[in-house]
């Protein structure tokens, strides 16, 4: 179950969680206009028998864009699959650590493919790279979703990281506490 907000909360804690909740908005939206794009496609194939330019592409940029995006707030809702074995047979004190290390070592991760994906989306900027299509969308456009995303991510994985040290400590529930 995810932390629950509270006033006592530092109020950049509070936006970041807004961010996050706004990122799942426009997510959704991108996914929204994938289907949208994905019927207007099927029908001009189908029912008017003719050949589509840039319907697949964007669908695609369009979902891999609300993946990246999405993040933050799938991280937000605590969405990400997580085994909690371990943490169920450790005390309170230390299922605080180990929330810790692994938001730590995640945030990590995700500093890397932050700075892998800004080098990515600066290149295709600057060399001014093209899709391979006859749409030849700017790659920097899709492409800036890559740093975005994982930004965005890592964002929220900080303020967790506050909210495990500071706040009421990770949401575990023990095992006779769980209902079947």
């Amino acid at each position: 179950m995810p932390h629950s907000p509270s006033h006592s909360e530092p109020a950049a804690i509070r936006l970041i969680g807004h961010i996050s909740t706004l990122c799942g908005v426009a997510a959704s939206f991108m996914i929204l206009a994938s289907v949208f794009i994905t019927c207007q496609m099927i029908f001009i194939r189908a029912v008017l028998n003719q050949s589509t330019i840039w319907q697949t592409e964007a669908v695609i940029y369009l979902m891999i864009a609300a993946t990246l995006i999405g993040l933050p707030y799938v991280q937000k809702l605590r969405g990400h699959v997580g085994v909690d074995l371990v943490p169920l047979m450790l005390p309170p004190a230390a299922q605080r650590l180990l929330a810790i290390f692994t938001l730590g070592a995640t945030a990590a991760m995700m500093a890397i493919m932050l700075f892998y994906g800004w080098e990515m989306f600066h290149i295709a900027w600057a060399r001014n790279w093209k899709s391979e299509t006859v749409w030849a969308v700017p790659l920097w456009i899709p492409y800036i979703f890559v740093p975005l995303g994982f930004g965005l991510f890592l964002l929220q994985l900080m303020a967790d990281i506050w909210q495990t040290a500071f706040g009421p400590g990770p949401d575990i529930v023990p095992l006779e506490d769980r209902r079947h």
